[in-house]
């Protein structure tokens, strides 16, 4: 299994792997700094979507995959987010991944946001899987913090390898063509 550089991502991108795809690396738009998104030399920087879960305590409700109250969290659709102190967000990829059935995807943070105390954690994206990618990003200081829709948000690096005998379409696995921001499921 080796990781993909710019041109093999490429080629996966425009057969329909990465949509909307750009080819380049991004840093600038209508003349103002933007947090890089884009193709890189050996990954691809996806972007946030507009549409994010803010973690709240208002109901006082306990945090449990098995048993997930959609009422923690506040649903805000804009252009920027703040996350309150020691607390996390739920977003969405503009992008709408379609990993082919030799590909494993792993998502590292951006060092702009982790300089910044925010620390991305998403699960890697399995052979066979497509959708939107549900992101969560943990602010880990005490003040608020800010991010930003329609710029980068973290690295994807593609490894390729044989295809496994059941990739994630093959098991029909929960996530499959998930779209939108998605909580828990069993």
């Amino acid at each position: 299994m080796s990781i993909l550089p710019d041109w093999r991502i490429r080629a996966l991108a425009q057969g329909g792997m990465i949509s909307p795809f750009e080819d380049r690396l991004v840093r600038t738009a209508e003349n103002a700094s933007v947090i890089s998104y884009g193709l890189s030399s050996f990954g691809y920087d996806l972007r946030c979507a507009d549409e994010w879960k803010v973690f709240t305590n208002v109901m006082s409700a306990v945090v449990d995959p098995k048993h997930f109250d959609e009422r923690s969290f506040v649903d805000i659709k804009a252009n920027e987010i703040l996350i309150p102190p020691n607390s996390f967000v739920l977003a969405r990829s503009l992008e709408y991944m379609k990993i082919p059935d030799n590909v494993m995807v792993v998502a590292l943070g951006k060092s702009t946001y982790a300089r910044c105390g925010i620390v991305a954690n998403v699960t890697p994206l399995e052979p066979g899987w497509e959708g939107h990618v549900t992101l969560e990003f943990s602010n880990t200081t005490p003040l608020p913090a800010k991010m930003y829709a329609f710029e980068g948000c973290v690295q994807l690096l593609f490894f390729e390898g044989e295809r496994p005998e059941v990739n994630y379409r093959d098991r029909a696995g929960k996530y499959q063509g998930q779209t939108g921001v998605t909580l828990p499921k069993l």
